[in-house]
């Protein structure tokens, strides 16, 4: 799914391809009698995005699950996961804002511009907190990075990290991101050659924690890296409402997902509801153009709507124009 940014993307690739952790109970689980929603699950640090969905897959028996943005192995936090139809709306959730937690160490420079590449120390003195406060408002706003070295930004056809791993350096090009807000919330000075500042960023899609870490610790002069990262929000998918895996593990095997599923449209609500008849789903399911009934609607991001059938949900997502509803994509079943 989305890999285009978001935080820590793309240092999966330097980690050896392996199977999410088996446990005992994994296999036999009960059937799911749902198996299209979104689960939010909050990931440990440890395994890969690509590990929670295999885990999802096995337990739930579902064919189609796929996650909502990358998280690397070192980092925690909010994953949406999405299964059966629900894997057809991800689109609709590029653009989704993230929130994060991060720990931004200053003193040494990162390879990986994190705490799994080789360090090597800085130059300058160690800041301190009211120095790296002060300089906190030059990333706020409409800012200029460019992406680590090791991410999964394509260089010429191949993976950015690819090339690092080979010992090149990808030539990346500078990208805008928006930084919505970051605070400064903890200081750990214990050792005070290597100080740690723990920041609050709300941010937009495709921005790079790493990189925003890198930078800080340029500008004070003496090098940074990310030591630690959760993401607490993604997009309308937060935290408190995310499910630990170990939990997800059980609630799978017990074949108790159903209530803890959310529709395959959740957290899609800057798109306005459509309710069309049978007749007008069926012609949507053709691929049709359908004429708007009653009062006009304001679309939502790119002119889209969502479809909605009564009793069932969204059943497709339509371009709305001169009061005409252009499908965009329709799911399975979507006639009834």
């Amino acid at each position: 799914m989305n890999r285009d940014g978001d935080g820590a993307h793309g240092n999966t690739a330097r980690h050896a391809p392996r199977r999410g952790p088996a446990r005992r109970g994994d296999h036999g689980a009960a059937p799911q009698a749902t198996t299209n929603g979104v689960l939010v699950v909050a990931k440990p640090a440890g395994p890969t995005s690509h590990d929670v969905v295999a885990i999802v897959r096995r337990l739930s028996g579902a064919r189609r699950v796929g996650h909502g943005g990358t998280l690397d192995p070192f980092a925690s936090g909010v994953l949406p996961v999405f299964i059966g139809s629900a894997t057809r709306m991800v689109e609709y959730h590029l653009r989704d804002a993230k929130a994060y937690r991060a720990v931004a160490c200053f003193g040494a420079r990162s390879t990986t511009d994190d705490i799994d590449g080789e360090l090597t120390p800085g130059e300058g003195p160690a800041p301190t907190r009211a120095s790296v406060e002060e300089a906190l408002p030059v990333f706020t706003g409409h800012i200029v990075q460019r992406p680590p070295s090791y991410s999964a930004v394509k260089v010429a056809g191949r993976r950015a990290y690819e090339l690092a791993r080979r010992g090149e350096q990808p030539e990346l090009h500078d990208r805008e991101v928006e930084i919505h807000e970051l605070r400064l919330t903890g200081w750990d000075d214990a050792d005070p050659e290597r100080p740690c500042a723990t920041l609050e960023v709300r941010c937009s899609a495709g921005t790079y924690v790493r990189a925003l870490a890198r930078d800080l610790g340029e500008r004070l002069g003496c090098g940074g890296y990310l030591g630690a990262l959760e993401r607490t929000a993604s997009g309308p998918f937060r935290i408190q409402d995310a499910i630990a895996l170990d939990d997800l593990r059980r609630l799978l095997v017990a074949g108790s997902l159903a209530g803890h599923l959310l529709p395959p449209d959740a957290g899609l609500d800057a798109y306005p509801e459509v309710t069309l008849l049978p007749d007008e789903l069926a012609a949507i399911a053709r691929g049709q153009v359908v004429r708007l009934r009653g009062d006009d609607v304001e679309p939502g991001p790119d002119g889209l709507v969502r479809i909605v059938a009564a009793g069932r949900g969204v059943v497709a997502m339509a371009h709305l124009r001169e009061h005409r509803l252009y499908p965009d994509k329709v799911l399975a079943g979507a006639a009834g």
